[in-house]
């Protein structure tokens, strides 16, 4: 009686088993059949995101108000933390930042938006710069043509 007991036990588990297993298969096999093939995105070209690319976006005089625009939030993305100062001096990498807002207010298809967007968020990103951040604005909004 023993032996025949355990045999039903041991197919009872098997059954169970079983249906388990089925269990965790057949959903699976239910999304795989109701899955959409993805769009296909457009390839966008990659645009190279140093720092002197960037500049060269923003000093190219025949740069759309757009891709001023994208090089800007791509500075900001990349390299919006400038080096902190040394002392009451400025960091020698500064001078880059400098020359990308000087430019940028001397460039014909810059707006009003796209400068004071650029110096929100480099403000906002480096607050112990914001004397020299208005400054460098200032001095290119009095060089302007």
């Amino acid at each position: 009686m023993e032996l025949s007991l355990l045999i039903k036990t041991i197919v009872g588990l098997l059954v169970v088993l079983g249906v388990l297993i089925f269990l965790v298969f057949l959903p699976n096999k239910i999304k795989n059949t109701k899955k959409v093939p993805p769009e296909k995105k457009p390839i966008k070209p990659s645009v190279k995101t140093d720092l002197d690319s960037l500049r060269y976006i923003i000093r190219n005089r025949m740069s759309s108000s757009r891709q001023l625009s994208e090089a800007l939030d791509l500075i900001i993305k990349h390299h919006g933390s400038i080096p902190k100062k040394l002392g009451i001096r400025v960091n020698p990498q500064f001078d880059g930042y400098m020359e990308v807002l000087v430019t940028l207010c001397r460039h014909p298809n810059a707006t009003k938006d796209i400068v004071i967007k650029f110096d929100r968020e480099l403000v906002g990103l480096n607050p112990n710069y914001k004397q020299e951040i208005n400054d460098a604005i200032t001095k290119g909004l009095n060089s302007r043509l």
